[in-house]
């Protein structure tokens, strides 16, 4: 289950914190070098990779290491989270909010990869409903996006699932994929009012 995470004013995304997220079965917590393990065992998968941008395959500790980094500097999106269980913390992915690529610093986009043992929980959309939810009670942004690759049939699901609506297709490049189709998406905010009891 993967969507790409893609890079508002200082008045919009900077007013989010990052505060730890708790969903049902869920919680959202920035990544610590305790994850590391997990993080090289789940991402080094072809099946994950493919699906995003920039996670290079095969992905090893020391690019878990600096995944982490990163994500606690700021040098990789506003908000990046660790995904894990509520019930016995275990890693399972990542999410975050991020400013649109190439679209100027007035729009966010919301992304999320799982690790494959973890697939067809509905983990992600429980975690795409958080952020979704986040971003629109946090700021004033209007519209918020998301994009999967064309052939990723289940963050598409994700997506629908989470009230986003297609908007066009164009292409992306990826560092394991070449140039590759992409599906982009658009939740505004009027539509996310109609639907705060989120439903999987």
């Amino acid at each position: 289950m993967v969507a790409d995470i893609l890079e508002e004013d200082d008045e919009r995304l900077d007013l989010i914190d990052c505060p730890v997220l708790v969903t049902d079965r869920l919680i959202l917590r920035a990544p610590h070098i305790e994850d590391v393990d997990a993080i090289a065992n789940l991402a080094d998968n072809l099946r994950v990779a493919e699906m995003l941008s920039r996670m290079p395959h095969p992905y090893t500790k020391a690019h878990a290491v600096d995944f982490v980094r990163r994500a606690n500097a700021g040098e990789i999106g506003k908000c990046v989270y660790a995904i894990t269980l509520a019930q016995n913390g275990t890693f399972v992915g990542c999410c975050g909010i991020n400013y649109r690529r190439g679209a100027g610093k007035d729009e966010l986009e919301i992304g999320y990869w799982l690790g494959e043992p973890h697939w067809g929980k509905g983990y992600a959309t429980e975690a795409a409903h958080a952020l979704v939810d986040l971003v629109f009670r946090a700021t004033q942004v209007e519209k918020l996006y998301a994009s999967c690759r064309v052939s990723n049939i289940a963050s598409r699901r994700v997506l629908y699932k989470s009230g986003f609506q297609y908007t066009n297709t164009g292409m992306m490049d990826s560092i394991n994929a070449g140039n590759v189709p992409v599906e982009r998406y658009m939740l505004d905010r009027r539509t996310w009012i109609g639907l705060r009891s989120w439903t999987s």
